[in-house]
């Protein structure tokens, strides 16, 4: 037999981009990388302000404005930290608030994690008319239930109470859970039921086993909105709180009351806002996959 030389393969011709090519794709970029960066100064030039007034006493706050910090640097001093922690309102109002967030958010999603593996994959009476009323539940305004419920809690003695706040961020964060986490079940393969189911798995332990570990993206991601909602919130806690006071209270009552006090109400609301922002960037990885659930099959 002849033995035929293998040749070898020709390597692919690398095409050099032409430099008007890559001028013509920053230029069309540019307008987007414009707004962006306007939106990010907007966003970050207040924040950094906040931080540098919290370093600041009140009188060189008054006098010279929290830029003087760049040209006097020894003006900074954590005094305001230190005489926060001792004020026993905040550190309470930071616990009070910590736990209705994190009760407000654990709680939704164990009922909307269970709800919408039932209106993905289970097969029962009503079943789309139930999901069609949790739709339009998604549309109803928060400020008509104030009232209503203000009497009911009354009625049941939970006034003024954190499993109150937790009860009522839960049932309005409700809706709008189920409906991301079944869109996003549905989106799991149906073959993998079937094999579970095939195995001799229970609906629990393919819900324990399966389903929960697939939708971790969007369950972080829900986590999310449902921790920034609750800890930001102001207009429930006002209404529904007098002694349990989160820390949006807390700050709102110290701005009421004592108007030039921002060596406290400073480092409180820099406080207020690290730590929703450190729970972000924390879940951010999950955050983009979360919010396409359900967009494709």
């Amino acid at each position: 037999m002849i033995a035929i030389a293998e040749q070898p393969l020709a390597a692919a011709p690398v095409v050099k981009e032409k430099l008007s090519t890559k001028i013509l794709r920053v230029v069309g970029k540019a307008p987007v990388h414009l707004v962006l960066l306007v939106v990010g100064l907007l966003w970050l030039v207040p924040t950094f302000g906040l931080l540098l007034t919290s370093l600041m006493s009140p009188a060189d706050f008054n006098s010279f404005g929290w830029w003087k910090i760049f040209s006097e640097p020894s003006i900074g001093t954590f005094n305001n930290y230190r005489e926060l922690w001792s004020n026993s309102d905040i550190p309470e109002s930071l616990v009070t608030t910590l736990t209705i967030a994190v009760g407000s958010t654990v709680l939704p999603i164990i009922v909307a994690a269970l709800a919408g593996y039932a209106f993905a994959w289970l097969e029962f009476p009503g079943r789309d008319w139930l999901f069609i009323v949790v739709i339009a539940l998604l549309v109803v305004p928060l400020q008509m239930a104030l009232i209503p419920i203000f009497r009911l809690y009354n009625t049941f003695g939970i006034f003024d109470t954190v499993i109150g706040l937790i009860l009522f961020h839960t049932a309005f964060g409700l809706p709008f859970a189920i409906f991301l986490l079944r869109n996003f079940f549905i989106g799991i393969p149906k073959d993998v039921f079937e094999s579970a189911r095939m195995d001799g798995a229970s609906e629990l332990r393919i819900f324990l086993r399966l389903v929960l570990p697939l939708g971790l993206p969007a369950i972080a991601s829900l986590a999310i909105f449902q921790f920034l909602w609750t800890w930001n919130d102001l207009l429930v806690a006002l209404t529904f709180a007098r002694e349990t006071q989160p820390i949006t209270v807390a700050i709102f009552s110290n701005v009421r009351q004592f108007g030039n006090n921002i060596e406290l109400i400073a480092p409180a609301s820099f406080i207020s806002l690290a730590i929703p922002l450190a729970v972000f960037f924390a879940f951010q990885r999950y955050f983009a996959q979360g919010l396409l659930a359900g967009s494709v099959k």
